[in-house]
């Protein structure tokens, strides 16, 4: 299998943790992101999320402070670690090793990264 083939989205495993992401978040944020895709490799999972600010987060940005608002976006995703990574371990049925998050408010997209243990 080629790297390539590796990171293209698809399946229902991609679906279902796409999906779990999401909701996790909205319980978080009080919203979610409307757009979500998840690649996966032999040892990472990457969820790619669009459109995720909530109101006040994009209030802070329409108003010239958009750093406020990928900081809270930052800080609310690492509010969310333990939650996500233990899903991440539930549908992978694998450990995380790393979690690694990234927000950017123009355009309003994330990226959560999640690092697994070598299989057996």
């Amino acid at each position: 299998m080629s790297v390539t083939d590796d990171f293209l989205p698809g399946g229902e495993l991609a679906a279902e943790i796409s999906t779990t992401v999401v909701r996790v978040l909205a319980r978080y944020a009080g919203r979610g992101p409307t757009k979500a895709r998840t690649y996966r490799g032999p040892d990472v999972v990457a969820v790619v999320l669009e459109e995720a600010l909530t109101q006040g987060e994009q209030t802070l940005v329409d108003h010239g402070r958009p750093e406020l608002a990928r900081d809270a976006r930052h800080a609310l995703q690492g509010a969310a670690r333990d939650d996500l990574v233990a899903e991440i371990e539930r549908l992978m049925c694998r450990k995380v090793r790393a979690y690694l998050s990234a927000a950017e408010v123009q355009p309003d997209v994330a990226v959560l990264t999640f690092l697994l243990e070598p299989e057996a």
